[in-house]
């Protein structure tokens, strides 16, 4: 009997020692410029990337901060690392209180209420995000001010682990709206009860040591999205795609190729169909303007993607005459990056990571070992 990996219309290789290297390498850079500790962004299934097997791959690494988006994602990480420090961003919703406590997990409180309701639920260690500028979540100004006017019996009990908040441009250095929020949140922590601050995510450990507080959160970089675009990645690759195809056939000049003949051949050539379609996540948007790697070629993906096929042109007198069913193109990887792929789908690295679809066959390479144990609980 085949092996799934035989089976699959395409394999997505993961390697767990490069997301271990991107994050060891942003824990140095942040620690040498700054004395800053440095987390793991983890939501999202470690950016489609698989919970259950980066989260134990960056405890082994020697991470001990985790956060997730939501309260599952905190419960589902509590079991796989018994003694970490779990951070759910989405904050404390309504009749929560009980289970962040049985999963010991720290409510990132991002509003008045959730202050007062966390208070009134019997307190405990917290995080209290600032919006600095963003309109997203956190506590705007107005409630700093009123918070630090009440204080410390509006706090009564509830233990300040983190004041955070986020940058919304940290990807482009140059931009005045980096500075304007660095300088809201140091003037919110200034009148606030004294705690460690974290305002950097990938991009801002760039901005330098003015931005990194007293812990820096890495999410997409450690997955190998480029923290800087346009500029040289730093980042090792982690993910790798391959697709397989499954015929090759040979078209001639004003034939047409895919759902709305959308493209229609000026001269003869060969096409590649490969099994790899919306429904993997590989994006509509990749329609006519894709592109996939072959035998060291780039080849452009033609015609529009459907839910479980792409079509390649492969009429390059290179690969033309070697490329065979049940051979396999490169969607992504050194070649061809996820940073590459979402330039050409229009969107960006991180849509491409947890679009990824779970008809792949995953193989994790790189495993590091299981979490050691050290480290405290929230």
């Amino acid at each position: 009997m085949s092996g799934a990996a035989d089976r699959a219309g395409a394999v997505l290789e993961i390697d767990l020692g490069a997301v271990a290297a991107n994050w060891r390498m942003l824990r140095d850079r942040a620690a040498a410029a700054s004395g800053a500790g440095c987390a793991a962004v983890v939501k999202a299934d470690a950016y489609g990337l698989g919970i259950a097997e980066v989260g134990p791959a960056l405890a082994a690494a020697g991470c001990r901060t985790f956060f997730v988006a939501h309260i599952d994602e905190g419960m589902t990480l509590r079991g796989l690392l018994p003694h970490a420090e779990i951070a759910v961003l989405n904050g404390l919703l309504p009749g929560t209180a009980r289970v962040f406590r049985e999963y010991r997990l720290l409510p990132v409180l991002n509003d008045l209420g959730q202050v007062d309701a966390w208070r009134d639920s019997g307190a405990g260690a917290a995080i209290l995000q600032i919006d600095s500028g963003m309109n997203r979540l956190g506590l705007p100004r107005r409630e700093v001010e009123a918070l630090a006017a009440a204080s410390p019996d509006r706090l009564g009990g509830v233990v300040l682990r983190t004041v955070m908040s986020h940058l919304a441009c940290a990807d482009e250095p140059e931009h005045p709206m980096n500075a304007a929020q660095r300088d809201a949140f140091a003037a919110a922590c200034r009148i606030l009860p004294p705690a460690p601050a974290s305002l950097a995510a990938s991009s801002g450990i760039f901005l330098g040591p003015d931005y990194h507080g007293d812990l820096v959160r890495p999410g997409a970089a450690l997955y190998g999205v480029n923290p800087l675009p346009g500029r040289l990645n730093e980042m090792r690759q982690v993910v790798r795609l391959k697709g397989k195809i499954l015929q090759v056939r040979d078209i001639d000049t004003g034939d047409a190729v895919g759902y709305g003949a959308t493209h229609r051949r000026t001269r003869p050539g060969r096409i590649a169909t490969v099994a790899v379609g919306y429904a993997d996540g590989w994006l509509r948007s990749f329609s006519n303007s894709g592109s996939v790697v072959f035998d060291g070629h780039k080849l452009p993906l033609v015609g529009r993607v459907s839910m479980d096929l792409i079509t390649i042109d492969v009429s390059s007198p290179e690969p033309a005459a070697r490329v065979r069913p049940g051979d396999c193109v490169e969607l992504l990887g050194d070649a061809y990056t996820v940073d590459d792929a979402a330039a050409e789908a229009g969107t960006i690295g991180y849509e491409i990571l947890t679009s990824l679809g779970r008809r792949y066959h995953r193989s994790y390479v790189g495993r590091i070992g299981a979490e050691t144990g050290a480290g405290h609980a929230a």
